[in-house]
């Protein structure tokens, strides 16, 4: 499925500019639909693993397109409270999947798995039939030259219908702008990912969906059954119990972050979330190397910790700190980031290849930890603590804040410089007031007309 999420987030960079931002993410489901049909329905591994493609394309799709979809509609005050809910949602899908999965293991033939592939329809069913009443990103809209759906767009989100509201004009005017300066720019070309300027952002947008999977809370979520068998918590009935309290915490702990991930601001959220997944990995990692031996489990060499119930409790603790504080920081920060940093021209196109740099080391993580797990044991720990040093360091020295900006006024936020002291852009640079952009508006208007009284 990885695989396919990869193809399906880079496929974005085409479908979203033309199709939209809308009907990619009706695609998106009707992907999924058919693959949850193919995978229901499998007679052979051929027929599961296309399915299993298919869905991993879905994936893909909805992954990239989502958020730009999200930050284009939403006012700036909540964009990342709302761009948020995404990763919040995952977490819900996450958690209802595996107790689904949990009490399905209890049915006896094939219905076991088809069921829980079969479930998986009814919310890509809810997503393209709900989609129906949502409208289109304004932004895109003004992109292809339809102004007025635009404004009106603007006015029903921002302005309880009123083409008047401040905000709705101030909204409407800055994407003009942009829009019109875009254009003078020349055709729109995957090229402009590596303009200067834009290359800055791309990097960004693109290490830190690379730094959230180094971050190693796939590790803990994915094999979460092996990190606790090492911790010495054996027991399928224990094991399943513990694993369910990492998944309702993953949930629980999103919300704080989507509530006030606008005010506590981007930078703070990353830098201090990494400091404190690497500080948990490393407790968990030396507790590990300190009281645990190599065991064995079902003839597989497994490094495990045995007759310490203080340590085994304590691994366990330190892992749900862990998911806790991932889910609180990196976890939505990671995807309204990318979302939100790119011009116009070229932010389908980024954020699908942000997205694809998390797919693709999503995929390459898949591969590479089971072996690390049981070859290299405890020490798997200290290299995704010393990823998240790493991350916290990257993020302190080169991510500027981008929170409660428009999307056109963060333009002014990389116009700054700053590439490796990102701290020195001060919160207030790039916003600005309704008289601010009229204001601008009136001095391009002179230009223009001063230009034709010389023609």
């Amino acid at each position: 499925m990885p695989a396919g999420s990869l193809v399906g987030a880079l496929t974005v960079t085409h479908l979203a500019d033309r199709l939209g931002r809308k009907k990619t993410v009706v695609l998106a489901s009707l992907f999924w639909i058919v693959g949850s049909i193919l995978q229901c329905a499998s007679i052979n591994r051929g027929m599961l693993v296309v399915g299993r493609i298919i869905s991993g394309i879905s994936v893909g799709l909805a992954s990239a397109v989502v958020p730009i979809y999200q930050s284009e509609i939403t006012a700036p005050a909540i964009r990342g409270r709302l761009v948020s809910v995404q990763q919040w949602s995952i977490t819900w899908g996450i958690m209802l999947q595996y107790f689904v999965q949990f009490g399905c293991s209890y049915i006896n033939g094939t219905a076991s798995f088809r069921i829980p592939w079969g479930l998986q329809m009814i919310p890509a069913i809810i997503l393209g039939l709900g989609m129906r009443w949502f409208p289109e990103s304004p932004r895109w809209l003004f992109d292809k030259g339809r102004e007025d759906e635009a404004l009106e767009v603007l006015a029903d989100l921002h302005g309880g219908g009123n083409k008047q509201n401040d905000l709705v004009v101030l909204e409407y005017e800055e994407i003009r702008q942009q829009v019109h300066f875009e254009r003078e720019q020349g055709a729109k070309s995957y090229l402009d990912l590596v303009k200067p300027g834009v290359l800055r952002r791309v990097t960004l947008g693109c290490s830190l969906q690379m730094w959230s999977q180094l971050s190693g809370m796939n590790v803990m979520m994915y094999y979460i059954i092996y990190v606790f068998q090492g911790a010495g918590l054996t027991g399928r009935r224990g094991n399943l119990i513990a694993d369910s309290v990492q998944y309702v915490l993953n949930v629980l702990f999103t919300l704080p972050a989507i509530i006030w991930i606008d005010r506590w601001g981007r930078r703070p959220m990353l830098v201090i979330g990494s400091i404190f997944m690497g500080f948990f990995l490393s407790l968990v990692g030396g507790l590990q190397g300190t009281y645990g031996a190599w065991g064995s489990v079902d003839n597989s060499p497994v490094w495990m910790i045995t007759g310490h119930d203080g340590v085994t409790k304590a691994i366990i603790v330190c892992s749900y700190l862990f998911v806790c504080s991932f889910a609180i920081t990196m976890g939505p920060v990671s995807w309204t980031y990318p979302a939100e940093i790119f011009p116009m021209r070229v932010r389908a196109k980024a954020v699908a290849l942000a997205t694809a740099t998390n797919w693709a080391f999503n995929f390459a993580l898949a591969w590479a930890v089971p072996p690390a797990l049981s070859s290299i044991a405890w020490k798997t720990y200290f290299i995704f603590a010393t990823f998240n040093f790493a991350a916290a360091i990257h993020f302190f020295f080169c991510f500027p804040e981008t929170a409660q900006r428009s999307l056109e006024e963060i333009e002014e936020v990389f116009a700054q410089g700053h590439i490796f002291t990102a701290w020195e852009i001060s919160r207030d640079v790039g916003k600005k007031n309704l008289q601010d952009v009229l204001g601008e508006k009136a001095i391009e208007k002179s230009f223009v007309q001063d230009g034709k009284q010389e023609a």
